[in-house]
């Protein structure tokens, strides 16, 4: 195993060592679209990789972002068909998103993942910020999903699954352009908003919908040439419950 696929299971490791088990690597897709769900996954990699390594298959995952749709599509049936991965996904919906701001309602649906699995983690690397009410022991990682293989996989299943989901929105909701910009404020989504006005998956808190004095540089994960949507100041914090996508404990 070369030195780069070990590093990046260098946290797992060392918790592994330290007799956790059950750590497990969350992460979210949807936090930039002005549009659609913001979704994440929760994945606990076989401690046994302490001795063994990584899976040959998985070599090479990385961020989502860093992928293409084909590589993402392949690392997504891997990880979901290994019978040593457990993992669990979860939404948060556009009511909730408007209602409590985007950075609460990812983290309440990093913690609606977390939350489905059986055993609950020991540990929880989480990519971003540290959680302060998540219920779990946490390590908290700056582009962690470039940096732990756990993270990446957690990932891989958040936005290959809303990718889905906004491919399905785009068939209820046609001429918005949604199965290609997946709700990112691109400058084709822009002009139909401008034409047919928002839809019921459009977030209304965010602009260009309710213009907002504060933006929170919390996620960067617009593509090239696409508009943002700002995030609303913390109004609330605490679990809330979220329909579940998948799982398996």
């Amino acid at each position: 195993m070369s030195q780069k696929h070990w590093n990046r299971l260098a946290y797992e490791r060392e918790l592994w060592g330290k007799g956790l088990a059950r750590v497990a690597g969350v992460d979210e897709a949807g936090c930039g679209p002005l549009a659609g769900p913001v979704v994440a996954a929760a994945v606990v990699l076989p401690c046994a990789w302490l001795r063994s390594g990584l899976c040959g298959q998985l070599r090479g995952l990385n961020d989502s972002k860093q992928l293409t749709e084909a590589q993402r599509d392949q690392y997504f049936t891997i990880i979901r068909s290994h019978p040593e991965i457990h993992y669990a996904v979860a939404e948060v919906g556009i009511e909730l998103i408007d209602r409590i701001n985007i950075r609460q309602a990812a983290w309440r649906a990093m913690n609606l993942a977390l939350d489905q699995l059986e055993p609950r983690p020991e540990h929880v690397l989480v990519d971003g910020l540290r959680i302060k009410w998540l219920p779990y022991e946490q390590t908290a990682l700056a582009q962690g999903d470039a940096k732990s293989y756990s993270i990446a996989a957690a990932s891989v299943l958040a936005k290959v699954t809303r990718d889905a989901m906004m491919r399905q929105f785009d068939q209820l909701y046609p001429g918005y352009g949604f199965a290609e910009h997946k709700g990112y404020g691109t400058p084709r989504h822009l002009a139909a908003i401008r034409e047919r006005g928002p839809c019921p998956i459009h977030r209304r808190s965010f602009a260009p919908f309710r213009p907002v004095e504060t933006t929170l540089d919390l996620f960067d994960l617009t593509p090239a040439g696409a508009t943002p949507g700002p995030g609303c100041p913390p109004t609330g914090s605490g679990p809330g419950r979220s329909p579940t996508v998948d799982r398996r404990a």
